[in-house]
């Protein structure tokens, strides 16, 4: 299980203060498990999780294995939870430089539909020059704007360069079982599909094809993730604050009520950047809504300790802090030494940079606990596909009943649709002139 350590978050509560939750994080995780609560129509991710390879999974190797064998390069056409959760797996597992040196057997993953920068775009085409792709459309409407532009230009290439028949071969759908306009453009033109159950919303999806199909191409295996999530959907059923889950929503919402409403998640680890933007869309359109939620930032350390960290050591204090820990690999690198010192750093001859790290990470919680910041901390234990799946879950299942201890819907965005509205309305969409 994930280890969440509460003990550097008493800076003005205390232990009491926590133990007074307990009736309401009983109550949000009960209404959640139950489907008793605003949303409950969009509870299927609790049930993603399988033991037994099912034949959507069996076709996801297939179609994994098909495009590994004659892509140099793998697009996913997506956004929000359409990209983000498959790219966290693969960047956290593999690193944010895993393109490097890669081709036909282990292609490149490159992300589209995610933007509408030009300059993104034609970066795009730089790289598919003279490589063989394949794509990914993941959209349960196939009507949002920015992938769409993507489907189109993407589509048009595939065409060029492969022709018609060519081109379906290697063009993939993700989405609705039944309606919108991707699943009517993928049987019409007879694209594979995989399928995004109607009651599981897009920032809750990574457990679907929505993120198995990218990591089964990145080489991550489908099933050893599903593992975790299993293990995980068990272990997180226990009612009591033994539970890590309960630990970590109650004490936010114990924090946002005593004013910190910024939250800040970090790792020591640059391959969980994406893994902090998969957090930040699903804690931020779970619970901003209603005039209610805590403003979800993330950060990398040690290199945002030098640019944020004047901010979190003596800003202002409505703030607090989760940090993620992670054991280390099994790979050592150890400090040599330098018969001229000038750098100074013969006193670490010898130590290993994990030894560093650890020393970094403990001096950094500890001053900014001395600044008057609760820190809650997450000790992850060995990264394993196993452990990427736990996490999925472990902060889909927080984000669930921290959700409803805040007393707002965490499955539903209506916000969203106002920045849309308006740039229809200049864009002279029909139905939109008003």
């Amino acid at each position: 299980m994930i280890k969440v350590d509460i003990s550097n978050v008493w800076i003005d509560k205390s232990l009491p203060d926590l133990l007074a939750l307990e009736k309401e994080v009983f109550h949000a995780h009960q209404v959640l498990t139950e489907g008793t609560a605003p949303g409950n129509d969009f509870l299927g991710w609790l049930n993603l999780p399988v033991e037994e390879e099912t034949e959507e999974i069996a076709r996801i190797r297939a179609a994994a294995k098909e495009i590994r064998e004659n892509s140099d390069v793998f697009i996913v056409i997506g956004i929000g939870g359409s990209y983000l959760g498959p790219r966290a797996a693969i960047e956290l597992m593999q690193g944010p430089n895993h393109n490097m040196g890669k081709g036909k057997g282990n292609p490149q993953i490159y992300y589209a539909g995610n933007t509408l920068s030009t300059r993104h775009w034609n970066e795009l085409l730089r790289l598919l020059e003279g490589k063989d792709f394949s794509i990914a459309i993941i959209s349960k409407s196939g009507t949002t704007t920015e992938p769409a532009i993507a489907t189109r230009g993407l589509r048009w290439l595939l065409e060029r360069k492969y022709g018609t028949e060519g081109a379906k071969k290697r063009t993939y759908a993700i989405t609705d079982p039944a309606n919108g306009a991707l699943r009517q453009m993928a049987n019409e033109e007879g694209w594979e599909t995989f399928v995004i159950p109607p009651n599981v919303g897009g920032r809750y999806s990574v457990l679907t094809a929505v993120g198995l199909l990218p990591m089964a191409v990145a080489g991550i295996d489908p099933m050893e993730v599903m593992r975790g999530a299993v293990q995980a959907k068990k272990d997180y059923d226990l009612r009591s604050f033994e539970n890590p889950v309960w630990l970590y929503a109650a004490c936010r919402n114990m924090l946002y009520r005593d004013g910190k409403v910024i939250e800040i998640l970090e790792s020591f680890e640059p391959g969980f950047k994406m893994m902090g933007g998969w957090w930040q869309q699903l804690f931020g359109e779970s619970e901003g809504k209603d005039g209610k939620g805590i403003f979800p930032v993330t950060a990398e350390f040690t290199p945002d300790l030098h640019s944020l960290g004047q901010m979190i050591q003596q800003g202002e204090r409505n703030i607090f802090e989760t940090m993620v820990r992670f054991d280390a690999p099994q790979q050592a690198l150890v400090i040599g030494g330098d018969y001229k010192n000038l750098d100074g750093l013969n006193y670490l001859e010898g130590k290993t940079m994990d030894f560093v790290d650890e020393k970094a990470y403990l001096g950094t919680l500890a001053a900014h606990v001395d600044g008057g910041v609760p820190v809650i901390t997450m000790d992850m234990g060995e990264l394993t596909n196993e452990k990427l799946g736990e996490m999925f879950y472990f902060f889909e299942l927080a984000c669930g009943v921290s959700a409803y201890m805040l007393d707002v819907n965490p499955f539903n965005q209506p916000g969203v649709e106002f920045y849309k509205r308006n740039m229809f309305q200049l864009l002279g969409k029909p139905g939109y002139e008003k």
